[in-house]
């Protein structure tokens, strides 16, 4: 008889699937993971590395009306648009991306140029006097575009992005006591001690993982899937004509007329739109043709497709206004404010942050579980299990010794170089390659207390290179809000971005209500993890015990319906499907609890059949 292979399991099928995808794009997920989490903390790293900045007290209209002033003072009149993005209690400075007109000798259909972005003060439109850096903004970039050139970045990072959901599902069908593991962690037990470490990282944060990693593929989906606009339009941008209002492109009339005053149209603009500006776009300015595009802020609501309302530029008059979003329109504006979630106060983005270091560490135990498991007690190593070793201690060891480096930089360079933003990315990249080449001379477990030695020290360098390069010291920095010296160094960034996320006053009435309600439950959101963690300790002390008390119970069965009722809380105000799928993610916040109480009552309920049953067994 010829010999058959045995047939798999789904479940062995799974887990071929999920160790396989986990590590063909595993260094890749880990790095997007690692700069992802921190671009939570976007503006706030921003305004640490321009130390000479204060806090923002400008007004949006008011912004505005000095950033266009500016401009016209600095000779950008004749340009083709300004894009201007205006600031808020995070931000300190107006970012403006000046469009300058085609050069007469441009072919056609040849790529429009973009000169430099411009950082002015808020208040007077002047350019900023503050070091150049590229911030916050260089780990957000990195985290979808993998410093790779147009769109090469941004199809790794989806490609990586579908395995990264693919290993999701399977491990979940992989492990069949995936609840039950959550609950084990065994130090020191080789194999066993990096599985259960991935398996509590996975399903601490499950929910998130899945959000996070399927919002991230349709916040680019109109570049990975092109064909359905391409198929009903002639030209892209009919598209977004017709699905966000905006108003046509008009070309330049040749007639100069001097724009309107900004801040009224401002204010009218918020008042149309119910909230505060965030964006500014105006196309041919100082023409007759001239258009003014106002954009609601994001940072109130969790569609991040704000509305937008147009003017003309030469009289003021309102020429279009966004419609009422559709299904399609609303449902990729909520992915997309949930990926970024701009919506998010400090202490929910803090929580946010420390599920994304979850993700991160799930990747990271997932490839050591991946050399663990084909380490063979007294013998030699096989070439792709030192290849994959390697790798492991490059990605997940030095990855972070090159963002600190990037931090150092930032102080190490003088402050009026130029091209010392450059310097800073170089100084990253170049840290990260020496401790990836470095490591390669050391034995593997040396390798991995160098780096993760050396990365502590970077770290903790930090703070102190802070010191030493602004005299009036940490502490002075963090308790002024009036001194110029505002932004926060790594100490205090939890107190910056606590104070830069400090509601301003609120209206009277039926708003300050709604507003209240936003921010209220989000200094709850600790208890709520406390309850989590009380759940979770119960749990485990029956599972150790084998005794369930009635006491448990109760505790276990309050910490769900009060993770619910925080969790509808944090709904907020808005309209009525923002508020449905708010409370569908914030319920994923008390999932485990759920889970928890019914998994007690069902042992308490079983647990006379159990003993029935072992008796006659007896």
């Amino acid at each position: 008889m010829s010999a058959t292979l045995p047939a798999r399991s789904l479940r062995q099928a799974m887990a071929w699937i999920h160790g396989w995808l986990g590590l063909v794009a595993g260094w890749i997920l880990f790095a997007m993971f690692l700069t992802g989490t921190a671009s939570y903390f976007r503006p706030e790293i921003t305004r640490w590395m321009q130390p000479e900045l204060g806090a923002n007290r400008t007004a949006a209209a008011d912004a505005a009306a000095a950033a266009v002033a500016g401009l016209e003072r600095q000779g950008h009149g004749g340009d083709l648009q300004w894009f201007i993005y205006l600031p808020d209690a995070r931000t300190a400075i107006t970012r403006v991306f000046a469009i300058p007109q085609p050069t007469a000798t441009a072919t056609a259909g040849a790529a429009k140029t973009r000169s430099p972005e411009l950082e002015l003060d808020p208040a007077t439109g002047a350019p900023i006097a503050a070091r150049e850096t590229r911030g916050g903004e260089h780990f957000y970039r990195f985290h979808f575009q993998l410093q790779l050139p147009h769109p090469w970045g941004r199809w790794l990072a989806g490609l990586c992005a579908m395995f990264m959901l693919a290993a999701i599902i399977s491990g979940v069908v992989t492990h069949k006591r995936i609840f039950a593991d959550f609950f084990t962690l065994r130090w020191n037990k080789g194999q066993r001690s990096w599985l259960d470490a991935h398996n509590v990282s996975a399903v601490l944060a499950l929910p998130f993982h899945a959000v996070i990693t399927y919002t991230g593929l349709m916040t680019l989906v109109v570049m990975y899937m092109p064909w359905p606009i391409a198929a009903n339009y002639a030209k892209p941008i009919d598209f977004s004509y017709d699905v966000y209002g905006a108003a046509p492109e008009q070309e330049a009339a040749g007639r100069p007329v001097p724009l309107v005053p900004i801040a009224p149209l401002m204010r009218d603009a918020e008042r149309r739109l119910g909230g505060e500006a965030s964006r500014v776009v105006i196309r041919n300015p100082g023409d007759a043709a001239a258009t003014v595009t106002v954009a609601r802020t994001g940072a109130r609501a969790i569609n991040a497709r704000a509305p937008t309302v147009t003017y003309a530029g030469a009289t003021g008059r309102v020429i279009a206004a966004s419609p009422a979003g559709g299904v399609a329109t609303s449902t990729i504006g909520v992915m997309l404010g949930l990926h970024m979630a701009q919506f998010a106060g400090p202490a929910l983005r803090w929580l946010l942050f420390l599920l994304g270091a979850t993700g991160a560490a799930m990747v990271g135990t997932g490839l050591l579980l991946w050399t663990a498991a084909r380490r063979r007690p007294n013998a030699a190593p096989f070439f792709g299990l030192r290849l994959v070793e390697r790798l492991n201690i490059a990605t997940i060891a030095g990855l972070p010794v090159g963002m600190a480096a990037y931090l150092l930089a930032n102080r190490a360079i003088p402050a009026g170089w130029e091209g010392r933003a450059d310097m800073e990315v170089s100084a990253m990249f170049w840290t990260w390659g020496v401790v990836a080449v470095a490591q390669l001379l050391l034995p593997a477990a040396r390798a991995w207390r160098a780096a993760f030695a050396l990365g502590a020290l970077a770290f903790a360098a930090i703070p102190l290179a802070d010191l030493a390069t602004n005299p009036r010291g940490i502490a002075a920095r963090c308790s002024s809000r009036s001194t110029r010296r505002a932004s926060p160094s790594p100490r205090c960034w939890g107190f910056a971005a606590w104070r830069a996320g400090v509601p301003r006053k609120a209206p009277a009435g039926r708003a300050r209500m709604a507003h209240a309600r936003w921010y209220m439950p989000e200094a709850l959101l600790p208890a709520a993890v406390a309850l989590l963690l009380f759940a979770a300790a119960s749990h485990r002390f029956r599972r150790e015990s084998g005794v369930v008390t009635p006491f448990q119970v109760r505790a276990t069965r309050i910490a769900a319906i009060l993770s619910l009722l925080i969790s509808w809380w944090t709904c907020g105000e808005g309209l009525p499907g923002e508020r449905v799928v708010r409370f569908v993610i914030a319920v994923s916040v008390a999932a485990v609890p759920i889970v928890l109480a019914l998994s007690i009552a069902a042992t308490t309920i079983l647990a006379p059949i159990r003993v029935l049953s072992s008796r006659r067994t007896r």
